[in-house]
């Protein structure tokens, strides 16, 4: 049996950023990363779009606005001295009608709240920055950047690497005991500090623990579509609805990447399964029923909020349904100048029992294990700053970590 200091389950963007903060305050730890993938990021961080957001979306006092605006900056600096690419060009949050200025001046008071740079903008001014979008108020985002998600990944797995931690990739964690895990492929891995950042498969890795108890989780499925070539001149840099801030989705948007290329999209479609990227790809007969279970009685509960939500996504599936939703922003758009984008994502959504979506990051811990729940948007951002608490998290817990322990 082999043993480590620190166990970090998934290598994704936040299991990367915190063997990143292990390695600096412990440098002579043993680290290993666990990862059920052949590589780094196959999943939401390297799908990501790669906007660093503000922190303007959050309320006051919730983890993600915590993080947000110091994680962007961090994240923003570590691309500038990796060399992956990158464009700080700023973001307008667009309110289309009177029924969306309650948010928008919601968003205001967050950005004071939270130390974030953002400009109410008149619609005469909104016309000098967007010319083609829908005349109205609108909030100026002056630091929201974008980079190339997946070299970002790459580049901190580069890093992490180079510090000597060690990388077992094609390892699932399936079983666990009080000290240790043991994969799919029977290797079993002793630790005296396990952090899990196995991001949609999170849960399941707390359930092992005899966590995760009062969460349930639903995917939801990302999909976009692009402009086509000679359309991008609509948009110059970002335009973004005002969000329905019962949910934590931001709307159906149209953003620059950092090649030039402008996407459209995501939807926020239920999917039947935490990796049923394409129709029936990653859809499994057990875990899908539950998935449709827990839909259904959402679906039907008392408070109606989720059933608006599907209902007006779903309507998304469709080209001219997915059109309505991006012509609110920018008018002049048609059909013809929008392009399929094998583009998508999943976002693996925290439910509480009570039908109600979580909203924030979320942590639960044993003595000597920590599980990072709900890592969604805008974690990729915040990974960098997020990292430091979940280490501050681990490093409370009982006991002292004896490093350089050796691998038997």
């Amino acid at each position: 049996m082999e043993s480590t200091d620190f166990l970090i389950v998934g290598a994704g963007i936040v299991g990367l950023a915190v063997a990143n903060e292990l390695r600096r305050r412990h440098p002579k730890a043993n680290i290993v990363v666990l990862e059920k993938e052949t590589e780094v990021g196959c999943h939401a961080s390297g799908r990501n779009s790669g906007v660093l957001h503000s922190g303007i979306y959050y309320s006051p006092g919730t983890l993600k606005a915590k993080f947000c605006a110091e994680g962007a900056r961090r994240m923003l600096a570590f691309a500038k001295e990796n060399g992956v690419a990158h464009r700080v060009a700023g973001k307008v949050i667009l309110a289309v009608g009177p029924e969306d200025l309650p948010g928008l001046e919601r968003l205001e008071q967050n950005a004071k709240a939270n130390g974030i740079r953002a400009v109410r903008l008149s619609a005469q001014t909104l016309m000098e920055i967007e010319p083609h979008a829908t005349p109205g108020e609108a909030i100026h985002c002056l630091d929201t950047a974008v980079v190339d998600a997946p070299a970002v990944v790459q580049a901190l797995a580069e890093k992490v690497e180079l510090s000597g931690t060690r990388f077992f990739f094609g390892e699932e964690v399936i079983e666990a005991e009080e000290t240790a895990v043991i994969t799919r492929s029977g290797r079993k891995l002793k630790f005296e500090k396990m952090i899990n950042c196995a991001g949609a498969h999170a849960d399941k890795v707390a359930r092992l623990f005899g966590l995760a108890k009062d969460h349930i989780l639903v995917p939801f499925k990302g999909l976009y579509w692009k402009l086509r070539n000679g359309a991008d001149h609509w948009v110059r840099e970002s335009i973004y609805p005002v969000p329905d801030l019962n949910f934590p989705f931001l709307g159906i948007h149209l953003t620059r990447g950092v090649g030039g290329d402008v996407y459209v999209g995501p939807t926020a479609i239920p999917a039947f399964g935490r990796e049923n990227y394409g129709l029936l790809e990653g859809i499994t007969p057990g875990e899908s029923a539950q998935i449709m279970g827990r839909l259904t009685k959402m679906y039907f509960q008392k408070d109606p909020t989720f059933r608006r939500l599907v209902n007006r996504e779903m309507g998304h599936y469709v080209k001219t349904g997915f059109l309505k939703a991006v012509q609110r922003l920018v008018p002049a758009l048609s059909v013809e100048d929008l392009v399929p984008s094998n583009k998508v994502g999943i976002r693996p959504q925290l439910v509480r029992r009570t039908g109600e979506l979580e909203m924030d990051f979320h942590m639960e811990q044993t003595d000597n294990s920590l599980h990072v729940l709900n890592a969604i948007s805008p974690a990729f951002t915040c990974s960098l700053a997020f990292a430091e608490k979940i280490v501050d998290e681990v490093e409370r817990q009982g006991g002292e970590v004896k490093e350089e322990v050796k691998v038997a």
